[in-house]
């Protein structure tokens, strides 16, 4: 009891006849994700009229979409070569800090980036004052770094349990499914609570967001200037946000109370929704909406080919 050192995921066994198919279109995803996050990152970062708050929590945004998909693709692609599925005990808790945490500080990045058109729109004379560039990048800091603690607490309470299976129904280590491994149930009552606290955090997050567009919104009806600034800079926040939210949404409504008579492949697609669309949409939807980054990368691109 309590002496599991390594885990065996068995999400991919219903995949045999498709691995290198599934493996092709993994490896495609992922360099896609990497050169469309790489390129929106490296823009604001060499472009100095892009050190601007917004493009700032863009950066941090597409930073934070390589930090979780690094947890996941790799391991990912090496399991679809591979005959045995396993993971040893810390890579487990190390997956499980990495992928939620990364989900997490997106909610709070959307969140920073809703108040940051708030002040933008509702307080435009106050904006710079309140937005400096040295208090956005103590809020984007604050962002990733207060999720990471929030998770962390929870993989190192799960470090306290014993656990009696070392089976894991899924493609990848999830903190919540470690915990239902536990010996004793009486045991993960904190693991729990700490769980729910951080789970009603982050809905509360969620709500601020919905307030805070909602009170854009409001202002912006009777103004032409605002109307167009609003579907500018707030309509990719927006669409971000509810990408983001659908994706989470299903794969915590799956985890918690979905079925166990679900086809494999289904629960599979649920789980990896928030790995695959936020981070793939994310790049583009900016890309092409914001002019600033638009125009530099096409600009980029038009000096490359000619």
């Amino acid at each position: 009891i309590g002496t599991v050192s390594m885990f065996f995921l068995s999400g991919l066994n219903e995949t045999d006849k498709h691995r290198i198919t599934l493996f092709l279109l993994t490896l495609l995803c992922y360099c896609v994700i990497l050169l469309v996050n790489i390129s929106v990152i490296v823009t604001i970062i060499i472009d100095k009229n892009l050190h601007e708050a917004m493009y700032i929590l863009l950066c941090t945004f597409c930073m934070n979409g390589l930090y979780g998909t690094a947890g996941f693709y790799p391991k990912f692609l090496w399991d679809l070569l591979s005959p045995v599925h396993a993971i040893s005990y810390s890579g487990c808790l190390v997956q499980a800090q990495v992928m939620y945490s990364f989900a997490c500080a997106d909610l709070s990045i959307l969140s920073v980036m809703a108040y940051d058109r708030y002040v933008a729109i509702c307080r435009p004379l106050e904006y710079h004052s309140v937005m400096s560039k040295q208090r956005v990048i103590v809020l984007a800091c604050l962002s990733w770094l207060t999720p990471f603690c929030v998770m962390g607490i929870n993989v190192f309470l799960t470090t306290r349990l014993k656990l009696c299976s070392p089976f894991i129904a899924r493609l990848f280590c999830v903190n919540w499914i470690i915990v239902k491994l536990a010996c004793f149930p009486s045991e993960t009552t904190i693991s729990s609570i700490v769980a729910y606290i951080a789970i009603v955090m982050y809905v509360c997050h969620g709500f601020f967001i919905v307030w805070s567009y909602m009170y854009l919104i409001k202002t912006c009806v009777n103004s032409i200037e605002n109307r167009a600034k609003f579907m500018q800079t707030c309509v990719p926040h927006l669409t971000s946000l509810l990408v983001f939210l659908v994706a989470i949404s299903f794969d915590v409504l799956s985890m918690r109370f979905g079925s166990k008579d679900l086809p494999q492949t289904l629960q599979n697609i649920v789980a990896v929704e928030f790995l695959v669309i936020p981070p793939l949409m994310n790049p583009l939807i900016y890309g092409f909406k914001l002019t600033k980054i638009r125009n530099r990368i096409l600009g980029v691109i038009s000096l490359k080919t000619k």
